[in-house]
């Protein structure tokens, strides 16, 4: 009994082997999925970004417009980069992993035909046990089995020793244990091998999913440091040169004068604007007085020349009314 407990152990062992891969197997394989799929998601929503860009660059001035095309090349670079890691991800990480749900089921089939053997030979040896403990101390007892057709009164019973009886049960449990221990064999080096290939895939799959890493980020940063020089060498005068101008072209098609201020600031206290308009009204003021002075001198010159010119006038009167 002692094989058959060992066995046990063993069974224990490879089954907890198994179901460990299966369970975290398949955990990666899922999260690993959904990580290639939101990369995949990311990169789509980069696309319109870039599409988005292109469409704002055709808008603006020059600088800006240049600018903002060199940016949306750069960006969709990166989005060619991470298009390359999407599928990377699926070749080399994902499918690899999904492979191991066929190979997971082949050895529990096999743990199954092993756990058959050694259910088969325990059933054996509790035969064989439970014939030793009723058998007499002579090892012998009497076994009973019908032989037909010996007469009309029904079949007739043969005793057969129980030697003969113990001997056929220790030769089935040899052979059950026989089969058992080729089937165990047969399963440590499935079991060997799996657990070998389980580890080696790991570790592959793994350095894989950091190459791919590394690899696109490497290259985005490239890109990325070139896109931020262009940022950076943006020329902002240059395009607000070119917006005044704009402007200004705009304001003389609808007036060719130049613009002036009428409102007054209002950085200027009010008591000097009120100041400035009582200074203005009364330059007025002074303005119409001296005209009114001048008028009347005038005026008055014109009747010193009358007087003077009395027979002008009048010679002109007549004429004037003929």
């Amino acid at each position: 009994m002692n094989i058959v407990l060992f066995r046990d152990s063993q069974v224990r062992v490879m089954e907890d082997s198994v179901t460990n891969a299966e369970k975290y197997f398949g955990r990666f394989c899922s999260l690993l999925a959904a990580y290639t799929r939101k990369t995949a998601r990311l990169r789509d929503k980069a696309d319109l970004l870039v599409k988005q860009l292109s469409d704002f660059a055709n808008t603006e001035n020059p600088e800006m417009r240049a600018t903002m095309r060199n940016f949306a090349e750069d960006l969709a670079k990166v989005q060619d980069y991470r298009q390359a890691q999407v599928e990377r991800l699926e070749t080399k990480v994902v499918n690899p992993l999904k492979l191991y749900g066929t190979q997971i089921k082949q050895t529990r089939a096999e743990i199954k035909t092993f756990k058959h053997a050694r259910k088969n030979e325990i059933k054996q040896l509790e035969k064989l046990e439970k014939l030793r403990r009723r058998a007499p101390s002579d090892r012998q007892m009497i076994v009973s089995f019908p032989v037909v057709g010996l007469g009309a009164a029904g079949p007739r019973w043969r005793p057969l020793v129980g030697a003969a009886a113990l001997g056929q049960a220790e030769t089935s449990v040899q052979r059950a244990s026989v089969d058992a221990s080729r089937t165990t064999h047969q399963l440590e080096e499935t079991l060997n091998a799996f657990q070998k290939q389980k580890l080696k895939d790991l570790q592959k799959i793994f350095s894989d999913f950091v190459t791919i890493e590394m690899v696109f980020h490497a290259k985005a940063v490239e890109v990325y440091s070139g896109a931020f020089q262009t940022l950076e060498n943006y020329d902002l005068e240059s395009d607000l040169e070119d917006f005044r101008a704009k402007m200004s072209g705009v304001y003389g098609h609808y007036d060719a004068g130049p613009l002036t201020d009428t409102t007054p600031s209002a950085a200027l206290p009010w008591s000097l604007l009120v100041q400035s308009a009582q200074s203005t009204i009364r330059s007025r003021r002074r303005e119409e007085e001296e005209n009114e002075d001048d008028s009347a001198e005038e005026d008055s010159v014109e009747d010193l020349r009358g007087q003077g010119g009395d027979s002008i006038n009048r010679m002109r009167t007549p004429q004037s009314e003929k």
